[in-house]
């Protein structure tokens, strides 16, 4: 549980910094917002992918190993 909320605090602060990022080259007059309009998609995509990583790690990491077969 203590990963999760490492995961998602570290998750949180990326969004944050390019949320800054985006806002500070806006204020240079750099045209940031065209790019992201267009590419919104893909953080859902990004996303979504995560979420399956994780959810697939977590699931292997929970089963527990199959016994060896025996040769009888």
């Amino acid at each position: 549980m203590a990963g999760q909320k490492h995961r998602d605090s570290l998750v949180w602060g990326i969004i944050l910094i390019a949320l800054g990022v985006i806002f500070l080259l806006e204020t240079m007059h750099v045209r940031v917002w065209h790019y992201v309009w267009r590419l919104w998609p893909v953080i859902f995509i990004i996303w979504g992918a995560s979420k399956l990583y994780y959810g697939l790690k977590e699931r292997e990491r929970k089963e527990p190993a199959a016994p060896p077969a025996s040769r009888d």
